[in-house]
């Protein structure tokens, strides 16, 4: 019950009270019950620490009381322990306990707790809560025996867990956390600039940025501590991202629940509010959005074009360049590959490069996306490039960088280290990396596959061999539109058939 908890303990921990809800509910759902019973344990403990402290400096009650609510407010009756007390109607109990605590923290905790059916029985006995919250109690998840950055590392292996358990949900909400350092790295956020995902997930974007501030210095904590904003669909998922932040130890963060294409949650106006920073990884290719509403949309997210309907990447791409502050914002947008090349996007492709706000496509390969084979990319934009940057595209070829193991891939330190350079450096590196002017794009029709300007040497054995295919590729080039047009139509179909599923078929 007291001491130092190490990493293995705080996972085995955690993952031991999933492991009581097997057979009960469904997999997907563990996130629901888990993280609000961690996320209550651990302030009433913080909150008995701080207590403790005061009382044992001031033995006074109320001095004591007063300061452990000075990070967050615990009701009288809304404790811990005044659940774990209870015999009869647990869910009701905690229920109660739940919503007293969001009132008396609207700023920071409001939704925190989600929507679970605490109250349901059938489907969460009291028999179960008991069980929970017994396991929950075995270990004191105060501040001095789990430090903030070991329980969120805690809480992002459960995050881990849960999207290997729950199979095709997990992109929803969880992304390739390597993945998402490299691309903190890449944008290099520093202290007191604002940092924005407007599909936020469970927030691990955010913190990776937050910590790769804190490595170039700027002070303390609250140096630290504003500038983290975020809007998730799923209010489960918002709910999620909320807790991770505070496990954390951020206090000052704004993450809010809705659709970010049809109602962004920040606006100053009649404009988006802008950011320093922006990353995110949106929702692949969806189908079911307002189109109609886009083409007169009234934040000027249109300003590329207006997406098909059958893909929405664009919508999410535009929204991103629109929320960058024009002086210092910069984006990085993981995307799956063929928002490089498609045909149907085309138009909006040669707009953005002739705004001169993509600076580097990171090409990278297969199983980064949680549950997808699927090829990804890195988008790198700014909204003002540094001269020597201007009127040019770097482009990366990473697809071997990468670490697999079974389904999954993964990017090791040595991967993020080459990727990191070759991007600092901008410049040329046979293979692998290459420098190239807006207008050779452009006279490609806006074409960013990258297989385009960057051939791997491995790839020809002969000069011969290199002469053949390059006489073969340029006579590809000219039948080039027919043959995207082609497959644009070949895709639609496969589309229409995945939708209507093999029931309709």
């Amino acid at each position: 019950m007291s001491g130092y908890i190490s990493q293995k303990e705080i996972e085995s921990y955690l993952w031991g009270a999933a492991t009581l809800l097997r057979g009960l509910i469904d997999a997907s759902d563990y996130k629901q019950y888990i993280f609000p019973l961690l996320f209550f344990k651990r302030l009433s403990d913080v909150w008995d620490e701080e207590y403790q402290e005061a009382f044992d400096e001031s033995q006074d009650d109320g001095y004591a009381a007063a300061t452990a609510n000075d990070r967050f407010m615990i009701p009288e009756g809304a404790h811990w322990e005044d659940v774990r007390n209870t015999s009869r109607d647990i869910g009701r109990v905690l229920l109660n306990a739940f919503q007293a605590i969001e009132t008396a923290n609207p700023e920071r905790l409001e939704g925190v707790f989600g929507n679970a059916a605490w109250t349901d029985k059938e489907q969460m006995p009291d028999k179960t809560l008991k069980e929970l919250i017994e396991h929950f109690s075995q270990q004191n998840l105060s501040l001095a025996n789990v430090p903030e950055d070991e329980l969120g590392a805690g809480y992002e292996y459960l995050i881990k867990q849960f999207a290997d358990d729950s199979g095709h949900t997990a992109q929803e909400f969880y992304t390739n956390r390597t993945l998402v350092h490299l691309m903190a790295q890449m944008l290099k956020p520093k202290a007191g600039e604002t940092i924005y995902d407007p599909t936020c997930g469970t927030g691990g974007m955010l913190i990776s940025c937050l910590s790769e501030a804190k490595k170039f210095g700027g002070g303390g904590r609250k140096s630290f501590a504003i500038g983290l904003y975020g809007q998730e669909i799923i209010s489960i998922t918002a709910a999620i991202a909320r807790m991770n932040l505070v496990l954390h130890g951020v206090l000052d963060f704004d993450i809010r629940s809705g659709n970010t294409l049809h109602e962004p949650a920040f606006t100053e106006g009649d404009r988006l509010r802008t950011f320093d920073v922006v990353l995110a990884n949106p929702p692949y290719s969806i189908k079911k959005w307002n189109r109609d509403a886009w083409q007169s949309d009234p934040w000027g997210r249109n300003f590329l074009g207006t997406p098909p309907q059958g893909r929405a990447d664009y919508a999410f791409f535009q929204h991103i360049l629109k929320s960058m502050n024009p002086k210092t914002g910069r984006c990085a947008i993981l995307f799956p590959h063929g928002v490089l090349f498609r045909n149907e996007e085309a138009e909006m492709r040669r707009n953005l490069i002739e705004a001169d706000l993509l600076e580097c496509v990171l090409g990278l390969g297969p199983n980064l996306f949680y549950n997808s084979s699927m090829e990804a990319c890195v988008l790198i934009c700014r909204a003002s490039k540094p001269k020597e940057r201007r009127k040019k595209i770097l482009l990366i070829d990473a697809i071997n960088e990468v670490a697999r193991e079974r389904a999954h891939s993964s990017l090791k330190s040595e991967h993020q280290e080459k990727i990191l350079k070759a991007y600092q450096s901008f410049d040329h590196q046979p293979g692998f990396a290459a420098v190239v002017e807006k207008e050779e794009i452009l006279a490609q029709n806006g074409n960013l596959s990258i297989a385009r300007y960057i051939r791997r040497e491995s790839e020809f054995r002969s000069n011969e061999e290199a002469e053949s295919l390059v006489t073969a590729w340029r006579s590809f080039e000219e039948e080039g539109v027919g043959f995207w047009a082609e497959m644009d139509s070949v895709v639609r179909t496969l589309d229409k058939i995945l939708d209507e599923g093999p029931d309709n078929a």
